[in-house]
């Protein structure tokens, strides 16, 4: 599945990896049920409640997308610690390449193997990747019983305004 990608975007969201829905499909957060579209907006990303199929317009809002890994599952826990670890390199060369103000990891578990820092909890990171910084949030996919659409909306609100802050 392509990224979504440019320099010196507002946000980089970067998924754990793409459901197997979403590779057939070509797009990121594609799987019915999942969350990610209507949290943007209602966190207030964009103005309009995005699809699937627009994901290349995220661009236009200075915000953009990609995945730890690249194999599709059906379930993220069926990749690998190898997998996710070298996911995180792979995410680290990008970060410094591009120098998005922020990535924000959409996955506790899934960040904490990939970048080996097992009692990290969502929201801002004590650290940063080159200039960018690093933003925890919750999963939005369906599968994520532990968030409602209000909780998703209620966590990635204060990265919106942290990332319009100029």
């Amino acid at each position: 599945m392509p990224d979504v990608l440019a320099p010196d975007l507002r946000v980089l969201f970067c998924g754990i990896n793409p459901s197997l829905y979403s590779a057939a499909a070509g797009h990121h957060f594609a799987r019915p049920g999942n969350r990610f579209w209507p949290t943007l907006h209602g966190a207030g990303f964009t103005a309009l409640q995005l699809s699937p199929f627009d994901d290349r317009l995220l661009l236009d809002h200075g915000l953009g997308c990609t995945n730890l890994v690249e194999r599709a599952t059906a379930r993220a826990d069926e990749l690998t610690p190898a997998e996710l670890r070298a996911g995180g390199e792979r995410l680290t060369a990008v970060l410094l390449d591009l120098r998005p103000r922020w990535l924000a990891v959409l996955g506790v578990s899934a960040y904490r193997a990939a970048f080996q820092r097992p009692r990290a909890v969502a929201g801002p990171q004590p650290f940063r990747v080159g200039c960018t910084g690093v933003w925890l949030l919750p999963n939005p996919s369906g599968l994520n019983a532990h968030y409602q659409l209000p909780d998703l909306v209620a966590a990635y609100r204060p990265l919106c305004q942290a990332a319009c802050i100029i």
